[in-house]
């Protein structure tokens, strides 16, 4: 809802030129003084000049309050669920191979990017506190913490998770010989942990890049406290506002969204070529009667098209938040002409998305893999000691094929 924003005295011509755009700031009332710059989540006090955080200046609120009050909290629950369950059959012993190690560390990625926001969500948006300018520092600091900085660390090593799922596929179907020695379950390990390592360092200086200080303004006829924001002092002075953050944004452009989303395309093709050139092997393999490998070709195409399912709904939601990304950059460095207001709204409806695609992964794991239908049904369902003694005398890896040293399906 918009309102009349009254004088302009006072405030600098540049703010009024978004004020008078396409997207009118959201008033409260008549008597809260505040207006919006459109490309981030800080009001500007109409009468000090005051930027603070205030939720109701980040997003569209017609959208917003639906999508992140009333939607989330039961994504929530659909999604810690979902990835409880995944990590829980992927991490029984018979289910210790390579890929389910990185699926169970994607599972986790997913789980936390979106439990860290929640509780800030759920009382901004269900609990309807959006409007309120946010206090004391700390809380301001918790918000940033907790609603930015945290998420996209754990969502960046879910991109390069997502990718080293894809390249371990890749050498399993493409390169047997090179996957004994290179994709070993040490060796994995190593890779899951150094992932996380590299998204900590690239957002740790996130944490510390911002400073809130205190500050009172006039809010809705009362003298409030708010949080007036302002990067710190150590960015100023040694680096440079522009050279920080343009570095910032560069490196995660290109090495978090772009580099990946072309990487796992591209693999994704390879993949599926590979797949139907086996597939053809198998019908000549089941031509001549040799059942044995007909099965072990059948089992490979079954973990190779579940892994391009799961590699193709991660596309799907993460390559227009790539593109918004990219535009942003062009648009800060470059020359302006993204629209925030249509761009704000894009961002909100792509972060919705990708909450939406967090509980798919479990579904994609019931719907084509028989092992970890079988695990399940074992772990959460009572059946009789003999059927189980049954299942445990051969186990598969996570779709229905048989170990090999690397403990793994391969071609």
């Amino acid at each position: 809802m918009s309102g009349h924003l009254g004088n302009r005295t006072g405030i600098p011509e540049e703010y009024w030129s978004l004020i008078e755009g396409e997207w009118p700031c959201q008033l409260i009332n008549e008597t809260q003084p505040f207006f919006c710059n459109l490309s981030d989540e800080y009001c500007m006090n109409r009468y000090e000049n005051i930027t603070y955080l205030n939720i109701s200046c980040e997003i569209v609120l017609d959208y917003g309050i639906p999508l992140y009050g009333y939607c989330t909290p039961f994504l929530l629950f659909i999604t810690m669920t979902a990835n409880l369950l995944i990590v829980i059959v992927l991490s029984r012993r018979s289910m210790a191979t390579p890929t389910n190690s990185v699926l169970m560390a994607m599972a986790l990625c997913d789980m936390f990017t979106l439990l860290f926001p929640a509780p800030g969500l759920i009382y901004m948006f269900t609990l309807g506190n959006h409007y309120k300018p946010l206090s004391p520092t700390l809380a301001c600091y918790a918000w940033n913490a907790l609603n930015e900085v945290i998420p996209a660390m754990f969502h960046t090593a879910s991109i390069w998770l997502t990718l080293a799922l894809a390249v371990q596929r890749y050498i399993y179907v493409c390169h047997a010989p090179v996957a004994r020695t290179w994709c070993t379950m040490p060796r994995v390990k190593k890779v899951i942990f150094y992932t996380f390592v590299a998204a900590m360092l690239h957002q740790s200086t996130r944490f510390v890049d911002r400073d809130f200080q205190l500050s009172t303004i006039i809010w809705n006829n009362q003298t409030t406290n708010v949080c007036h924001l302002e990067t710190a002092h150590w960015v100023r002075e040694y680096i440079g506002e522009d050279f920080y953050f343009t570095s910032y944004y560069l490196f995660r452009i290109l090495f978090v969204h772009l580099l990946p989303c072309c990487a796992l395309v591209a693999l994704n093709v390879l993949l599926f070529k590979a797949m139907k050139s086996a597939q053809e092997k198998r019908e000549k393999l089941f031509r001549e009667n040799r059942k044995k490998e007909c099965k072990k070709l059948r089992d490979a195409n079954c973990t190779t098209l579940m892994l391009i399912v799961v590699v193709s709904v991660f596309l799907v939601v993460e390559i227009p938040l790539a593109v918004i990304t990219a535009l942003h950059i062009i648009s800060s460095a470059v020359i302006e002409f993204l629209d925030y207001g249509v761009a704000n709204l894009f961002v909100l409806f792509a972060n919705f998305s990708l909450i939406v695609s967090y509980p798919i992964n479990f579904a994609i794991y019931c719907g084509m893999s028989r092992q970890f239908r079988e695990t399940f049904k074992e772990i959460f369902i009572k059946r009789p000691i003999g059927a189980a003694k049954k299942d445990n005398s051969s186990k598969y890896s996570i779709v229905n094929g048989p170990r090999t040293c690397t403990n793994e399906t391969v071609l």
